[in-house]
């Protein structure tokens, strides 16, 4: 391709079978979300540019996609308005805004694309969909269990099997940070270097550390924090765990929180799926509790994220209102089901049933007429535009996949039939005009449509 044909780098085009991959992803994702609770909420796009800034920490802040102002401002290079970074800012937005319009306990689901200006790799973009549950409202370790629950059933509806749920806490992360000597002032820029450990390794995280004014005895300690046997228990880490935040009151209480959710999740879907990583960080800097991340084997990144934030609503309104949530990756998942061969056989390759064929260039009328009919009965139908050969019309439907072609030529037209070609099995037969549709609509019924 040429560039002038290429998209924008990090952002793609969706040909047909992809929106229909995408929009059965999607249709699980939302019918799971609906049978917890959540509701749907859509924002906009573009959010003002003081509406994200400040909410994701110093790396966040420079992600954010800038839009100029308009007019003589554009030559300044100011901007005023922002595409939107995440669907969580806009979220706590919205109930700082419309508090009093929404339930105590509001649950929400949002399915919507973010954008970032972010280094393109595997299954990362500039331009995703994002996925999220949230529960606004409450304090309880059920929010946490429920949003947890939720993302393990949809998952296992697309037919992951070997995912596993990360889980940690912001305040033990304190806590172990603070008992390997690192300053409190130092803490949220620690937990953004802790957060890459996947990503650039100890020594890139200790390199990191360095970086940021931590010196080489404390970030030695804490990165020592997270060795671990081979396949440790729950129950290690938390004994573990204790024993390092011992003289942390937030951190012994995150610890709590944690035997709440691992407690309450036992008989959900998400039960199995939980396993505490001390090491997990959360880079962003609105997290203030539990957080959550979902591991692939393989895939580098993770699958989706979230956790606790207390405090973003109130940064908008001055009111303290708890909020947790858990955001999936679209992008990332359609990766590795593409690359699994998740997708289902059943998925059409074709939006159309039907293909109305035309006789010649006098009946083309006629053929707009029938498919009309068609799809009055239910019908998708594709009316072949040219009065080509039959032959090359049959192809073209074959090359479509499409299931069934219908053809009326002078015999069928003074008869009141239709033709219908099975072009699955080669048959066909003359049916009735007006029962053209039920027709077709039964053998779609009982017998298998083409597969993707």
């Amino acid at each position: 391709m040429s560039e002038v044909t290429k998209p924008a780098r990090g952002m793609r085009d969706f040909l047909p079978d992809d929106v229909r991959r995408r929009a059965y992803v999607i249709g699980v994702v939302a019918e799971v979300y609906e049978r917890y609770g959540f509701e749907p909420l859509e924002t906009p796009a573009v959010e003002n540019i003081e509406t994200l800034l400040g909410k994701y920490g110093e790396e966040g802040n420079r992600l954010i996609f800038k839009i100029l102002k308009r007019g003589e401002h554009e030559r300044t290079g100011e901007a005023d308005l922002a595409l939107r970074y995440d669907l969580t800012v806009p979220l706590a937005r919205v109930v700082a805004e419309h508090r009093n319009r929404l339930p105590r306990f509001f649950k929400r689901y949002q399915i919507q694309p973010v954008w970032r200006a972010d280094r393109p790799a595997r299954g990362r973009f500039r331009e995703f969909y994002q996925c999220d549950v949230d529960a606004i409202g409450s304090t309880s370790p059920v929010v946490e269990a429920e949003v947890c629950a939720a993302v393990s059933e949809v998952l296992e509806r697309l037919g992951f099997d070997d995912f596993v749920i990360r889980l940690n806490h912001r305040e033990v992360l304190r806590g172990l940070l603070e008992a390997s000597g690192v300053p409190g002032a130092l803490h949220d820029t620690a937990l953004v270097a802790i957060d890459k450990l996947d990503k650039i390794g100890v020594d890139g995280v200790r390199a990191e550390l360095a970086a940021r004014g931590i010196d080489a005895g404390a970030a030695a300690r804490t990165l020592d924090a997270f060795a671990k046997p081979s396949s440790p228990s729950n129950a290690y880490w938390l004994g573990t765990l204790e024993s390092r935040v011992a003289g942390h009151a937030a951190g012994l209480q995150g610890l709590e929180t944690l035997r709440a959710i691992l407690s309450l999740s036992a008989s959900t879907p998400a039960g199995p799926r939980l396993q505490i990583d001390p090491s997990l960080a959360r880079g962003l800097s609105y997290y203030t509790g539990a957080i959550f991340e979902i591991a692939v084997p393989d895939l580098a990144g993770s699958l989706g994220g979230g956790g606790r934030y207390d405090g973003l609503v109130g940064m908008f309104s001055g009111e303290q209102v708890p909020a947790c949530g858990f955001s999936l990756g679209l992008e990332r998942i359609l990766v590795v089901m593409g690359e699994r061969g998740m997708f289902p056989a059943s998925l059409p390759t074709t939006g159309a049933d039907v293909l109305a064929t035309i006789w010649n260039a006098d009946t083309a009328g006629d053929t707009l007429a029938l498919a009309r009919l068609l799809r009055s009965g239910g019908l998708r139908v594709e009316v072949y535009p040219e009065a080509d050969k039959l032959g090359k019309q049959m192809k073209y439907a074959a090359s479509r996949g499409i299931p069934f072609a219908v053809i009326v030529g002078d015999d069928e037209r003074a008869a009141g039939t239709v033709m219908v070609k099975d072009l699955r099995s080669g048959t066909q037969q003359p049916v009735p005009r007006n029962e053209t549709a039920g027709w077709i609509r039964d053998r779609l019924a009982h017998a298998p449509t083409p597969t993707a």
